[in-house]
């Protein structure tokens, strides 16, 4: 009996041993057919508007004869953003057999922060896109009001320690902006004043906004009380969006 035991063991051993060498094997087999066959012949790239295809290729840092699957996305991902600073946002996808797709997404009109001669260039995520003579300033809308530290392109924005609270208000703001398209109307935003922003915008008014508001919700009142009939078009002055009753910043601040 004790035998026929002890042999019904080892059958069991060798038996769980081969299943433990089959799935080696099949696993083995899965990676040299995908580091065999699955290279990539071709990157088609989407969304791009400043950009040429060529030049995302070839940031990208992919070659032809790249396994697909051994592509780190990521790496790919942070090379494209650190060669072309206007992308704001980047999809990767592989489409078998050989074919890696590109999708992006470009921030829009910048603004400028003038400062030690220089236009810097801050997209909608806080991001500094280009650096261009002071003298091109007059193209973009100002952000004013605020000191850039150590800025260089390709880098988030870094404000002076006084205005860090106000830093992130002013990412928000710009990102509520290109989501409601109406970048292209603000002439500056205006950073001096600690307890609100100021906004100037359509060339005819000056908006003062919150800091840490609802951004998407204010331009939606903005945009709703400039449509307003009462608003004509010879009328300038100061629409106060930190007040709640939007008949009294109406009436009382617009003239």
């Amino acid at each position: 009996m004790a035998r026929r035991r002890n042999r019904r063991r080892r059958k069991r051993g060798f038996g769980l041993l081969y299943k433990m060498l089959s799935v080696i094997v099949i696993c083995m087999a899965i990676v040299i057919a995908l580091t065999l066959f699955f290279r990539v012949d071709s990157v088609v790239v989407s969304g791009q508007q400043r950009y040429t295809e060529e030049e995302i290729r070839t940031a990208s840092g992919v070659h032809p004869g790249d396994n697909m699957y051994l592509l780190n996305k990521h790496e790919v991902a942070r090379n494209i953003l650190r060669e072309l600073p206007y992308i704001s946002t980047i999809r990767i996808n592989r489409r078998l057999p050989d074919t890696l797709l590109i999708e992006i997404q470009e921030s829009g009109k910048p603004m400028a922060v003038v400062q030690d001669g220089s236009a810097w260039l801050v997209s909608s995520d806080g991001k500094i896109v280009e650096q261009k003579p002071e003298a091109e300033a007059v193209n973009y809308g100002l952000i004013t009001g605020c000191e850039l530290l150590a800025p260089s392109v390709g880098t988030s924005i870094a404000l002076a320690t006084e205005y860090a609270a106000q830093q992130e208000s002013l990412i928000n703001l710009l990102e509520a902006l290109e989501d409601a398209g109406i970048t292209d109307e603000v002439d500056g935003i205006r950073l001096d004043d600690l307890s609100y922003i100021n906004m100037d915008y359509g060339g005819r008014f000056t908006v003062r906004i919150a800091y840490n508001a609802d951004y998407s919700w204010e331009l939606t009142k903005l945009t709703q009380t400039l449509a307003r009939e009462e608003i004509q078009s010879n009328m300038t002055g100061t629409i106060d969006l930190r007040l709640d009753d939007e008949n009294v910043y109406l009436m009382q601040n617009v003239r």
